[in-house]
């Protein structure tokens, strides 16, 4: 550390790494190719309703994976991650084919990403997603009463965001919500308004707390998975951590450390059965008896 302490004694370039997930990783870029061909092919291979607008933003909109020959199918509503500023639709897709397989329809959303969208709006956007979806769920042929909620890193942050009542834009989703599933979140933003992230949020303060779930949980909540690779940045273990201390006098909380994953191949394991990931989260959406199908994110399609 060469600079002033700026955040548990951390320094700004210290911090700046800390909330740097692709230190831990030889690519980035790797990553982000394979999230694009698997999606790419899971739309190839799989009917979807692309493009379905839930609100009156232009990027509010989302892809839905029906559930094959089922009208009261689960439904895991998945948000992808980028540090609230990259990734869309094009990329989330990767965890589809494994999710249908097992039974289980996915909706992949959008939101505006900073710096153009503020960070309340993307909130906002996720709940928004949410309440269309519940609205439309007999003509989309899902159960709804079993939406799970799912997001990885940022995405993780807003759907945590999705289940507090009284939110500050957008529906009120909360007691809406069967289960949650956060990969790799952050929770308490105020070292991220302290980090480089923070250029484009332009957080101040008080915005750094209304937008820091762990500090507006309510007393109960639905309950939730979280997990996180053994291969993160200290500062996303602490986080991960302490979500899951505050989690646990509130909800059921089944907390998965994924061996051998990291911040961004941890999603791959998304409804593939016989990983840590995969058979908790198929256990939440109520298919951990369903058989096998043959249709499986197979290994070499999940490494970067």
């Amino acid at each position: 550390m060469t600079g002033a302490a700026v955040y548990r004694g951390m320094d700004r370039a210290t911090l700046d790494r800390q909330y740097s997930p692709s230190t831990t990783v030889p690519s980035l870029q790797a990553y982000l190719d394979d999230y694009r061909r698997i999606s790419a092919d899971a739309r190839r291979r799989h009917p979807v309703r692309a493009g379905l607008a839930y609100g009156p933003h232009p990027a509010e909109l989302l892809d839905y994976f029906p559930a094959t020959g089922r009208s009261d199918a689960p439904l895991l509503v998945f948000v992808h991650g980028g540090n609230w500023q990259a990734l869309g639709r094009a990329e989330s897709a990767f965890a589809v084919p494994a999710l249908l397989a097992a039974g289980a329809a996915v909706a992949v959303v959008e939101y505006g990403l900073a710096p153009d969208t503020p960070l309340e709006a993307m909130a906002g956007m996720v709940r928004r997603s949410v309440a269309w979806l519940l609205r439309h769920a007999d003509a989309l042929g899902f159960a709804p009463d079993r939406l799970h909620l799912c997001g990885t890193s940022a995405g993780a942050h807003l759907a945590a965001m999705a289940l507090l009542p009284h939110p500050d834009d957008g529906p009120d989703t909360s007691g809406r919500i069967a289960g949650a599933v956060l990969l790799s979140g952050i929770y308490d933003l105020e070292p991220v308004q302290l980090s480089y992230v923070n250029d484009a949020l332009r957080l101040d303060g008080a915005g750094a707390r209304r937008n820091s779930p762990l500090l507006r949980l309510p007393p109960r909540l639905p309950p939730p998975v979280v997990a996180r690779g053994d291969n993160e940045t200290e500062e996303y273990v602490r986080q991960h951590e302490q979500m899951v201390a505050a989690l646990r006098a509130r909800a059921a909380v089944t907390e998965v450390v994924a061996e051998r994953r990291d911040h961004f191949d941890l999603p791959y394991d998304l409804g593939v059965r016989g990983t840590g990931l995969g058979d908790a989260v198929l256990a939440q959406l109520g298919l951990a008896e369903q058989p096998g199908a043959e249709e499986q994110l197979e290994p070499e399609e999940a490494t970067a």
